[in-house]
């Protein structure tokens, strides 16, 4: 479940105060249902998906891309699995843990693993979202914010789109106060012991 840290160090758990929380951003959270099918479980927890398997997993969730197909026009979906073998990583990852915008909205449901959205609220605070097993998120278009990976550095998400061309990062020159505050905390406990 997702787990929200406000710069104060406030933090929530619970989904109906993330919720609200999130509301000024028109980001939507949710809680999706894998189910308990031992076939998809086990492919949910290797690492390495052949693209055979990545569709195995599609089919077996396609129920919620038929609702966004549906009431929204998604058109496409993938999946992403990253992991620290994943070649290049860190420069594919370089891409999103910057502040930006996309010109059509950041659709994920996170089935394994876990990664971490920051937001920029209209008030200039910032905010950062650790989404994990289960949690669906759609982040709106001209949304300002960034993503990165949690320490366990792997996550597989079911990526949905109405197209792919808005989906490109558009970076703005705001500065990340939130996580390198976190960083400078850790840093500063680790020089204490």
């Amino acid at each position: 479940m997702a787990i929200l840290r406000l710069e104060d160090g406030t933090t929530y758990t619970q989904l109906s105060d993330i919720v609200r929380e999130l509301a000024p951003l028109n980001v939507q959270i949710n809680c999706w249902q894998i189910g308990d099918d031992p076939e998809l479980r086990n492919l949910l927890a290797q690492d390495i998906l052949s693209d055979v398997e990545k569709e195995q997993v599609l089919k077996a969730l396609d129920i919620y891309f038929q609702q966004l197909a549906t009431n929204a026009g998604y058109q496409e979906r993938d999946l992403i699995a990253l992991h620290p073998s994943v070649p290049n990583l860190d420069t594919m990852l370089s891409k999103f843990d910057r502040v930006h915008t996309h010109a059509d909205p950041e659709v994920r449901y996170i089935i394994a693993g876990e990664g971490i959205f920051g937001f920029v609220r209209p008030d200039g605070s910032q905010v950062e979202l650790t989404v994990q097993s289960e949690d669906y998120i759609n982040v709106p278009a001209g949304t300002e914010h960034w993503f990165y990976l949690t320490g366990l550095r792997q996550i597989k998400a079911v990526r949905y789109f109405t197209s792919r061309e808005g989906w490109v990062p558009e970076y703005t020159d705001t500065e990340i106060r939130l996580r390198r505050a976190s960083v400078d905390m850790r840093s500063q406990s680790l020089l204490k012991s």
